[in-house]
């Protein structure tokens, strides 16, 4: 039998002070970065991490990971403020697999423990890749609406959930997605270009294979809709679909093997990894 998330309304994750932290963190650590004469760049390649990656902590849109903290501390002269604030954020990010509503937790805490993860997308850029502007803008527009709050708590999950990039060992992560997608300036041309420069980012890491399925393809075995393929640690893989707020993580393996098989054609029409980074690079000098 297939492992069915139980399917009920979507709600409000908690409130648990989680995102006031990180945005108290991101302006303690801007204010010590200039006090110090370093810019984001320059603190990225002390702290071996990107440059997208501080402002997006400086903003309070990611979180700043204890690895993080203890690199920053001394470079920033901040004497040990940052370190002190290593054991909250440790806790924070416990409490963070518990935040997504109720429907989604059985996934949003697979994904966090997977060791492999394959995403593809059919109508959005997949969530882990979205920017701060982009996923607002999804929630925004979505119907029914959602209430300014609900906005903010959602889009607060959707980007915790980018902490995986910074996981080591790295999982293994592979993306299909459709060009369509890419025509599609979800929150106006300014926003989508970030957008586009995020993706582009997240492609030419090592640890990440990045695909376009081109909309010129006359054969397309994945017409049935996004899915997203992952294997947890020491369990065998399993497969999870969402359709108009109905989610199902699937564990049959005879199911599972279908998506698998339907993955890997995808994959083999799809663009190479090099190919579709110089698609998004020509679609990026186009906007």
């Amino acid at each position: 039998m297939s492992g069915n998330v139980e399917e009920r309304p979507e709600r409000p994750s908690e409130v648990d002070g989680t995102a006031h932290l990180f945005r108290a963190l991101g302006k303690i650590i801007k204010v010590l970065r200039k006090n110090a004469g370093l810019s984001q760049s320059e603190l990225a390649d002390i702290a071996h991490c990107s440059e997208d990656l501080v402002s997006s902590i400086e903003r309070g849109v990611r979180i700043p990971q204890p690895d993080f903290l203890l690199r920053a501390d001394p470079v920033l002269g901040a004497g040990g403020v940052l370190v002190a604030a290593v054991d909250d954020v440790r806790e924070a990010l416990a409490k963070a697999r518990v935040r997504h509503p109720d429907w989604f937790r059985s996934f949003a805490k697979a994904e966090a423990e997977a060791v492999a993860l394959h995403y593809y997308e059919v109508q959005a850029v997949p969530g882990l890749l979205q920017t701060p502007v982009y996923a607002e803008a999804v929630f925004r527009h979505r119907r029914p609406l959602y209430d300014e709050e609900t906005i903010e708590k959602r889009l607060a999950d959707r980007l915790a959930r980018q902490v995986i990039f910074d996981k080591w060992p790295a999982p293994t992560i592979s993306f299909v997605i459709e060009e369509a997608i890419l025509r599609r300036p979800m929150g106006g041309q300014e926003a989508f270009r970030v957008q586009l420069r995020r993706i582009i980012e997240v492609a030419r890491r090592r640890t990440i294979h990045l695909q376009i399925m081109p909309n010129e393809r006359t054969e397309h075995p994945g017409l049935e809709g996004a899915f997203t393929l992952l294997t947890p640690k020491g369990r065998r893989e399993a497969a999870y679909t969402e359709i108009y707020g109905h989610p199902r993580l699937i564990t049959d393996p005879e199911e599972v093997r279908v998506y698998t098989e339907r993955y890997g054609i995808i994959r083999a029409q799809a663009l190479t990894p090099h190919e579709s980074l110089e698609l998004l690079e020509k679609m990026l000098g186009e906007l």
